[in-house]
């Protein structure tokens, strides 16, 4: 039998995108995906704290989905956020025009990372692991909040070094996996499987809302150039939406491991021609040639996960010595490339293009919506 899923994709503009949102939710079947009688998590994704377009959850992306959830009676609404040991989770939600957003529709915010707001417990995951449980061999901890409860997630249509693309899979792993989930960087494909095969256990629906207003090409998911592509997607299907949202930056989808082990394993669809496109289907035709590029990042990243040094990986990444590397990425990616390079691509962006003059507003305003 021929397995099907669903993937909304809509053209939008600035002036509709809130109303726009809220017809994608009702096509993917939001509904359908996630139970109102349990609390729903906003997962949204932050990528570098510094306002880099196409890097992170738009504020429109963020607002647009929490009106379309309230209209439809998820009230019980939070965010989690998580922290990086690159990426500044409170500088993020602030230069994003996220706060705002939350304080205006009563959203609270939980931190992975802060015991007040959940704990990490021990989890046997019922499905065969690809690669955690030798990663872990202590074994695996998740966030006892997430247990029971529905989740959103909220990514962008972006490139990543590591990955190729990045999407909704890959939107779990900060969630689920704590500051050392940089121990996955070799297996992160069977990573990202594993925990979506975790996900399916412990909540109550899964939902997917990704914003491609303005999309990332190059070596993601921070140092991108962006482009403006005008489209926003979802699903309740995450391997199917990064499908889609792959092929629409121009990428095989079957050819980038984690969607083709996923699709496998019967965690979901990454066939195209097992996907049903609705709303704008002309939109998930579209190829746009994205390339992931070399970046000297990517390069280090190469060395210490996949080239000759890899045998290093257990010395370099699991002793104080991780503080090199760390440090080597804050720096240049903090200090070399925002202040030179990035920095001035976002004022463009902010000064020349409708989505960066509505970020703008939401810098003025706090929110656009009722």
């Amino acid at each position: 039998m021929t397995r099907r899923a669903r993937v909304a994709v809509l053209r939008t503009q600035p002036e509709t995108v809130l109303q726009d949102y809220d017809r994608l939710l009702d096509l993917a079947g939001v509904q359908e995906a996630l139970d109102p009688q349990a609390t729903t998590i906003l997962k949204d994704n932050i990528s570098w704290h510094y306002p880099m377009p196409s890097a992170n959850t738009t504020p429109w992306q963020l607002e647009g989905t929490i009106l379309a959830l309230r209209q439809r009676g998820y009230t019980d609404l939070s965010c989690v956020q998580n922290q990086t040991v690159v990426i500044d989770a409170f500088k993020g939600e602030d230069l994003n025009n996220y706060v705002p957003i939350f304080k205006h529709y009563g959203i609270p915010v939980l931190y992975n990372f802060k015991p007040q707001d959940m704990t990490w417990v021990p989890y046997k995951p019922q499905a065969q692991m690809l690669a955690l449980d030798h990663i872990y061999p202590a074994g695996i901890r998740i966030p006892d909040y997430f247990f029971g409860k529905n989740i959103v997630h909220l990514p962008t249509v972006k490139c990543h070094i590591y990955t190729t693309t990045t999407g909704a899979m890959k939107n779990a792993f900060g969630g689920l996996l704590a500051t050392h989930r940089h121990y996955t960087h070799t297996w992160i494909h069977e990573t990202l499987v594993d925990l979506l095969a975790i996900q399916k256990e412990i909540h109550r629906g899964i939902f997917a809302v990704m914003d491609g207003t303005t999309a990332g090409d190059g070596p993601g998911p921070r140092t991108m150039r962006p482009v403006v592509k005008n489209v926003i997607l979802a699903s309740a299907d995450q391997t199917a939406i990064d499908a889609v949202a792959a092929a629409m930056m121009g990428f095989d989808p079957l050819s980038i491991p984690y969607i083709r082990l996923a699709h496998e394993r019967g965690l979901g669809v990454g066939d195209l021609a097992e996907i049903e496109i609705v709303g704008d289907p002309d939109a998930a035709d579209e190829r746009w040639g994205f390339q992931v590029g070399m970046s000297f990042h990517r390069f280090l990243g190469w060395l210490g996960w996949y080239g000759p040094t890899r045998f290093l990986q257990k010395l370099v990444f699991r002793t104080p010595l991780v503080n090199i590397p760390i440090f080597i990425s804050e720096f240049n990616h903090d200090y070399i490339h925002w202040p030179l390079k990035e920095s001035k691509v976002y004022a463009r962006w902010r000064a020349e293009t409708p989505w960066g003059q509505l970020f703008a507003r939401y810098q003025r305003q706090g929110h656009v919506g009722q």
